[in-house]
Parts: structure tokens; C-alpha cells; sequence
């Protein structure tokens, strides 16, 4: 939706939409689907720039970073965004962002689309980990089991390789002992 920001010097623009954003955009690997994105916010004019204050709400469903499981996700999340615009935004130089900046956008014109902002948001709300539970086992690196469900026969024992010569040496020893 775009907003025309000098609507907002008079009264707060309120708004409410619903994106259906497809998987592919938020480009993250980890993400099996996306439901409906439904939004609901305001934009009301502050000194300087604007707020933007507001709700997420989605499901969203990822691979668990251990089985490849699916893990559904509900999020609901508030939104809560200052806007500059070039007009309001000091001197662009090269700095570092510190914490408080995460949450400022800074705007060339005085129309705002939120679908950008929005799609940012849901890459944040993504976790760097997803788990279908907090004992998932993962899956056995051998055969691909799901531990979760099945036990594999695999050797789980592995021999260091830099101790595999005084291993054949122990078995060599014990070979000659009677």
C-alpha cells in the first residue's frame, strides 16, 4: 500500500491490509510456507519525521534446522517504525548503525510503501534456528534417520583418524599376546 505522508500532518492515516507475499521473495531456504500477512497499523506525523505504529499477524512454516521437520509458527508481532524522509534525515555519511537505528527508515520522497517494510519484517521474524521441538535429535549423518522417530543401526562409534595407527598397533600386540 502506498501512503501519502503529507496526509498524515493533518490526522493519523490508519490502515489495514492483507498480502499474500510468496516464499520466493523472502529468499531463506529454512521457509516451507507463507499464510496471508494481515497488517494493521497507523502513520501519524511527529517531529521529526513520521511513526508508523502497528500489528503483524501470519503463519508461517519453516524446516527444523535438525530433522528438516516442518515446524509451524503463529507470529503476532507489533510494528513500530520512525520514518525520515531526505528532508529530515541528517547528512547521509558513512556510519556505523547502532541498535536504536534498526527500527528508523529513511524515505527519498514523501510516499510511503509499506510492502518493502513489511517484507522486511518477516525476514527478522524468522528464527536462525527453527525446531520442531527443544530435544529434537536431528537426523543420523550416515543414513538420514529421523532419530526422532526410528533408531538406526549405524556404528556411532568413529575413530579419531589420527589415532587409527596405534589402534592397528594395539591390535597387532594383542594379536601376538596368547
Amino acid at each position: 500500500m502506498l501512503i501519502q505522508l503529507e496526509r498524515t500532518h493533518e490526522e493519523p492515516f490508519r490502515w489495514e491490509e492483507t498480502l499474500e507475499i510468496p516464499v520466493a521473495a523472502l529468499e531463506r531456504s529454512e521457509v516451507i510456507s507463507l499464510g496471508p500477512v494481515e497488517v494493521a497499523g497507523e502513520v501519524r506525523f511527529t517531529d521529526p519525521g513520521y511513526y508508523l505504529k502497528g500489528r503483524m499477524h501470519y503463519e508461517q512454516e519453516l524446516a527444523c534446522d535438525r530433522c528438516l521437520g516442518p515446524v509451524r509458527v503463529e507470529v503476532d508481532e507489533p510494528l513500530e517504525l520512525l520514518i525520515l524522509t531526505h528532508e529530515e534525515a541528517p547528512e547521509a555519511a558513512e556510519q556505523e548503525l547502532e541498535e536504536k537505528d534498526m527500527s528508523v527508515v529513511h524515505l527519498e520522497g514523501d510516499e510511503l510503501d509499506t510492502e518493502p517494510l513489511l517484507l522486511e519484517q518477516l525476514q527478522l521474524n524468522i528464527p536462525m534456528k527453527p525446531l520442531c521441538r527443544p530435544d529434537c535429535k536431528g537426523l543420523c549423518p550416515r543414513c538420514g534417520a529421523n532419530l526422532n522417530h526410528e533408531t538406526c543401526s549405524c556404528d556411532t562409534h568413529e575413530v579419531d583418524p589420527r589415532w587409527s595407527a596405534l589402534a592397528d598397533l594395539r591390535g597387532r600386540l594383542a594379536g601376538d599376546e596368547p
